[in-house]
């Protein structure tokens, strides 16, 4: 399974990945996307959105870029490793 992570904190990224290795995904996670969100996106197959450290703009042109997709999408306030697990264990 591939996960996106938009959001987060920048000290967090490499806990990011490490967790959802640790459940077999492939991950990547975009902090601070510069430019078109759309070419990084690529086809997941799960989307994270930290929505406490990201901008509404970035969570707009993101959702709009993912409509007419086949993937899940989930949405925490909260950045912390203990509810991307949450996350995880959702979908695992």
């Amino acid at each position: 399974m591939s996960v996106v992570i938009l959001g987060g904190n920048e000290c967090m990224e490499r806990n990011y990945k490490s967790l959802c290795l640790e459940f077999k995904h492939d991950a990547k996670v975009l902090i601070k996307p510069t430019g078109g969100v759309k070419k990084k996106l690529g086809s997941p197959d799960l989307v994270v959105f930290f929505t406490n450290c990201m901008s509404h703009k970035m969570l707009h042109g993101a959702m709009s870029e993912l409509r007419g997709q086949n993937c899940y999408i989930e949405h925490c306030t909260s950045s912390s490793i203990s509810a991307l697990r949450k996350v995880l264990e959702k979908y695992a």
